[in-house]
């Protein structure tokens, strides 16, 4: 498929154009830079991120998030990030396999995308995936981040509204987080609210939420039990009312900040090959006086 039919079938949403381009893109096909320059979009696409630790339901909340997404003829694209295969390098797909009752919708796209070694939750590739998703003019774009803990904090710097997805039993995870992940979240879901000691996690919660709000928004802790869609319709509008305030288009400036960075970093580092630089490192540190920082300052 030539490139200039690849960039039409994007804007026409066409599926298949959707999952070759970022196909190049994630395997950095020569001209795949050209691609994602020719592109454009004409609407704001709202990016909500769901963040949170292992087994807290993010997959299933996302099911029923975009069940209520669809029903208001909407289209809606979902990436999610999955662990990456140490022998494959690629994506497990266990979130595909769960958000299967989507797969074949019409108005839903999914991809799952491998972490590839990144630590903060995220693919590489994810920043331009997300581009490609908005000339395709989808009404949402959902991200399900990997669920690795207290790292996971990239997801702030893509998403205009992030959700951070916790259940009861993550009381004692709470502590451990608060530093990293707990800060980021723009909305807390409580999921899995019927389960015993869902009110006093929720009262926990609620006063997290109330000493990381700020004058421009008060952060919400909505309950949900996504197995059977209660608390999606307020979740959706708590996310709406987020994406409505002066506190969001503040952070847009500094997404697109955080973008350019990585997008910069890349270009930079293009010209090197890892595997000969991993190489050349084992070789040189067999000396007794190897010096990391002299070996890049004579390298580059």
């Amino acid at each position: 498929m030539q490139q200039e039919n690849i960039i039409e079938g994007v804007k026409r949403a066409d599926l298949k154009s959707i999952a070759r381009a970022i196909t190049l893109v994630e395997n950095e096909t020569e001209g795949s830079w050209e691609l994602l320059s020719a592109l454009s979009h004409t609407k704001n696409v709202p990016v909500i991120g769901f963040t949170g630790p292992p087994g807290a339901g993010k997959s299933t909340l996302i099911n029923a998030f975009t069940q209520y997404i669809i029903q208001q003829n909407k289209r809606v694209a979902i990436i999610a990030v999955d662990p990456t295969s140490p022998f494959t390098k690629g994506s497990l797909l266990g979130d595909r396999v769960r958000m299967s009752q989507h797969f074949l919708h019409p108005n839903v796209y999914i991809r799952s995308m491998a972490t590839r070694g990144s630590l903060g939750g995220l693919s590489p590739k994810v920043f331009e995936v997300v581009d490609i998703l908005k000339s395709a003019n989808f009404d949402y774009i959902i991200i399900e981040t990997v669920g690795v803990g207290q790292s996971e904090v990239e997801i702030a710097g893509l998403a205009d509204t992030t959700v951070l997805v916790l259940v009861p039993e993550s009381g004692d995870e709470v502590q451990g987080i608060k530093s990293g992940v707990m800060e980021i979240a723009d909305v807390f879901v409580v999921n899995k609210a019927d389960r015993a000691g869902a009110a006093s996690f929720y009262k926990n919660i609620c006063m997290v939420a109330m000493s990381n709000s700020s004058e421009k928004w008060e952060i919400p802790v909505i309950k949900t039990v996504a197995t059977d869609s209660s608390g999606i319709e307020e979740l959706y509008n708590s996310i709406l009312a987020h994406q409505h305030t002066e506190h969001s288009n503040e952070k847009r400036g500094k997404i697109l900040a955080e973008k350019a960075m990585q997008l910069i970093r890349k270009k930079r580092t293009a010209d090197i090959n890892f595997q000969k630089l991993e190489i050349d490192i084992q070789k040189a540190s067999t000396q007794k006086d190897f010096n990391l920082y002299l070996f890049l300052a004579d390298k580059f």
